[in-house]
């Protein structure tokens, strides 16, 4: 997939959610946020005083955000995302 920052993306993650977490992701969140704007900023987006983000429905979140990035083809913010593959 060239581009991996799509509505049609966006969908096919949201679908694909139901499916486990890829034994091959390492790390953990860096609270970049930017994965909550994928393809565009959610409204719940929140920000601390320090700049790092966090979910003002974290609790509630759906599953494509829980388990974000679930495999290495949807992992569109590797460069500031905490999480990587093996």
């Amino acid at each position: 997939m060239t581009n991996r920052n799509t509505w049609l993306a966006k969908v096919r993650r949201t679908f694909t959610s139901v499916l486990p977490v890829s034994k091959k992701r390492m790390g953990k969140c860096a609270d970049c946020g930017a994965c909550c704007k994928l393809p565009n900023e959610c409204p719940f987006l929140k920000y601390k005083e320090d700049w790092k983000s966090y979910c003002s429905i974290h609790g509630l979140r759906p599953l494509n955000c829980r388990k974000y990035p679930r495999v290495k083809w949807e992992h569109v913010t590797e460069d500031t995302c905490g999480y990587k593959f093996k």
